[in-house]
């Protein structure tokens, strides 16, 4: 087994309304900054331990889906790093 860190990034899909964006971004644009869009994510990092890359990955797919997005509103990302 090896140690590995999965990194699982949820974001609201596109169309979704994502109200703690917008707030940033009017306060943002306060500020004098320009921008088009801004989205807000969530970043998880899990550390765990597997047989390799490919079966990490499986694993953080698997809490994805079952706990950390839904999605039916939501997109996600894995990226699997060897510790």
């Amino acid at each position: 087994m090896t140690a590995y860190t999965a990194t699982v990034t949820v974001r609201l899909k596109q169309g979704v309304l994502d109200p703690e964006a917008e707030t940033t971004k009017q306060a943002l644009e306060r500020l004098g900054f320009e921008l088009e869009a801004l989205r807000s994510a969530d970043r998880f990092e899990v550390d765990l331990e597997a047989d390799g890359v490919a079966a990490a990955r499986e694993r953080a797919d698997e809490m994805a889906e079952r706990l950390l997005a839904n999605p039916t509103i939501h997109d996600y990302d894995v990226e699997v790093a060897e510790r």
